[in-house]
């Protein structure tokens, strides 16, 4: 289940009044920064970036690979663990502008989880210790505590024993 907050928009599409909600200044900023962080092969770099420029809590030793996208809008909503791993192009989205509504909600994920490469992650879930998300998948709900999950529509693949390696030597 995501936890989101929905916010009503009368009139036009709710990306049309997106500078109602957050500063055009700040969206701008956020942006430059996040380009610099996608591109950045230094990840200690990266993830200053991250925590004291963007504002979202990273975990030591995580790494965030080339092209990860965090949120433009509200990078801060998104909270990433421990030794955990996101993959190459992954996008991690923090809110929703739809016709009729905007929604928002907070990203958790925990401590030593691997995010496979083009995977997008949307608002309001939790990714448990220890889970494997399989690449190009999309996670529209919680993903529990060490399973290995996938695809589009998302869904647990196999038990897993929590330890990322035992998926990928099966190849």
């Amino acid at each position: 289940m995501r936890r989101v907050t929905r916010y009503p928009v009368e009139g036009h599409n709710s990306l049309w009044y997106i500078y109602r909600t957050v500063s055009p200044w700040k969206g701008v900023r956020n942006f430059i920064f996040i380009q610099i962080a996608r591109y950045c092969p230094i990840l200690p770099v990266k993830n200053w970036i991250y925590r004291n420029v963007l504002g979202m809590k990273v975990g030591k030793h995580t790494a965030f690979g080339l092209m990860a996208m965090v949120d433009v809008f509200f990078p801060e909503k998104i909270t990433v663990g421990e030794n955990s791993v996101i993959g190459y192009n992954t996008t991690i989205l923090a809110h929703e502008y739809l016709i009729k509504e905007y929604r928002l909600g907070e990203v958790i994920i925990g401590e030593n989880v691997l995010i496979g490469a083009n995977t997008t992650i949307l608002p309001g879930v939790i990714i448990g210790d220890g889970a494997v998300v399989a690449a190009g998948s999309v996670v529209h709900k919680d993903v529990a505590a060490g399973s290995f999950v996938g695809g589009n529509p998302l869904r647990e693949l196999r038990p897993s024993t929590g330890d990322d390696r035992e998926a990928s030597e099966d190849k």
